[in-house]
């Protein structure tokens, strides 16, 4: 991934993104072309550290066929992203772009067993089910097992061995703070979640830009000798 370095998260924010977000694209290489597959997963560390990515796929993907342990595939994790109006800049001459925010790991992909596949199945429906609180979550052990094991035949469960993690966090991060906040603003009354979400994620990011703006406005409003 070409991440400029104003742009680019460092290791742990990068994992800590992935692992939060639990959703991405899977790819391979078969020879020929490349193959993907959109899948929830979720993050795990080896006794050395190494980050592992557990998933699975139905049995006919053809990804299964590739996972040979040793050839590196990557799995693409996207969050919110906007298209930015150069007409909402305060500077002029600026050109149309696109905020976002994604991570790229990559990393040799081997089988897990039966008894591996039915552990990763508890924990990826515990995390996601979790999202759901104050809901009681679903378990496993809510089907009848006939069914449980029926439906486990029909999946192969996957693990990424993460060789290397790479973010682009593209937030407008070099711009002065009059362009940042015009744009923050301009996203903000967006009707659509994404541009909004961005706006947010540029405020957290440069706090003091915006209380300063806060204040200014705080004391414009505030009556000629007011406390």
């Amino acid at each position: 991934m070409y991440t400029p370095p104003f742009f680019k998260p460092d290791r742990a924010t990068s994992l800590k993104f992935a692992g939060e977000r639990g959703f991405g694209t899977i790819c391979a290489f078969d020879g020929q072309k490349p193959i993907a597959s959109p899948l929830p997963f979720y993050l795990t560390y080896s006794a050395d550290g190494t980050p592992q990515a557990a998933f699975h796929v139905a049995r006919h993907n053809p990804l299964v066929k590739l996972a040979d342990g040793a050839t590196s595939w990557l799995l693409a994790v996207n969050g919110p992203d906007a298209y930015v109006s150069p007409d909402w800049y305060v500077s002029p001459d600026q050109v149309p772009t696109w905020l976002y925010q994604s991570v790229h790991l990559s990393g040799a992909v081997r089988l897990l067993s039966d008894d591996e596949l039915a552990l990763q199945i508890d924990t990826l429906s515990d995390i996601f089910e979790n999202w759901l609180m104050p809901k009681k979550p679903w378990t496993s052990a809510k089907m009848t097992a006939g069914r449980l094991e029926t439906m486990k035949k029909g999946i192969v469960g996957l693990v990424m061995m993460v060789e290397e993690v790479e973010g682009s966090f593209k937030l407008n991060q070099h711009k002065s703070d009059a362009d940042y906040m015009a744009i923050a603003d301009a996203l903000g009354s967006q009707a659509d979640a994404d541009s909004r979400a961005i706006a947010s994620l540029m405020r957290e990011a440069r706090p003091l830009a915006f209380a300063t703006d806060a204040i200014q406005a705080q004391q414009a409003l505030a009556p000629e000798g007011g406390v």
